[in-house]
């Protein structure tokens, strides 16, 4: 099991300034941020920064989210305890390990487009002994579909354009999906496809997400 020894207060301090500005509302989520050590999904050269509200580098182009607004897109997603959960643009692997804490009793599938951010933030889910309910696929997440609906909860974590149909629908009824839109302005969007199938949509706040890539 991960030592976190050294980080563990600046975990705390973070959780009680996400609280206090009214990112983290739910003991659920709060619970979920002290378990998770952010440092082990960021670059050994910027472990200083792990607790530091903003979005860091992990090479190809990503980045691991801002604290705060991991914060927001997992409130907004609020999965249940048995839920199955895709997140698209799965990168470190810090998102899925927070839902993973949350999610105890259900199963996890990140999607991710480079094999090395694959990799590695297998590696990471290793030390935190989450390997046995979460599983990374590298895929293009604009590819990437079931065939039928399936996933009670889906997050993107990178920009599309528009609501990409493949993930619409891999959606099950009552289920949703939590993803930012737009390309130079982005909005996070909550989308609740409701018992009938009806797709609802609403726009949330403005937000940054690097934009989700196709494959070449």
């Amino acid at each position: 099991m991960y030592d976190d020894g050294d980080y563990a207060s600046a975990r705390k301090n973070l959780v009680k300034r996400l609280e206090v500005m009214g990112y983290i509302r739910s003991r659920r989520v709060a619970d979920a941020f002290l378990k998770v050590p952010r440092e082990i999904f960021v670059p050994e050269d910027l472990k200083r920064f792990a607790y530091d509200d903003r979005p860091l580098p992990i090479g190809f182009g990503q980045t691991i989210s801002a604290p705060h607004m991991v914060a927001i897109m997992v409130e907004k997603l609020n999965p249940g305890k048995r839920d199955l959960v895709l997140e698209v643009g799965s990168g470190s692997g810090y998102l899925i390990a927070i839902l993973a804490e949350i999610v105890v009793d259900g199963y996890l599938i990140g999607v991710e487009i480079h094999p090395e951010l694959a990799e590695r933030s297998v590696e990471s889910l290793k030390k935190l002994e989450l390997t046995d309910r979460v599983s990374i696929i590298v895929a293009d997440g604009t590819l990437f579909t079931s065939g039928r609906e399936v996933f009670d909860r889906i997050v993107v974590s990178a920009a599309a354009p528009e609501v990409p149909h493949n993930l619409l629908s891999m959606l099950k009824r009552g289920g949703r999906m939590v993803i930012p839109v737009g390309t130079d302005i982005q909005y996070l969007h909550i989308i609740d496809k409701d018992p009938s199938g009806k797709i609802n949509i609403y726009r949330s706040e403005p937000c940054l997400f690097v934009p989700l890539r196709k494959l070449s």
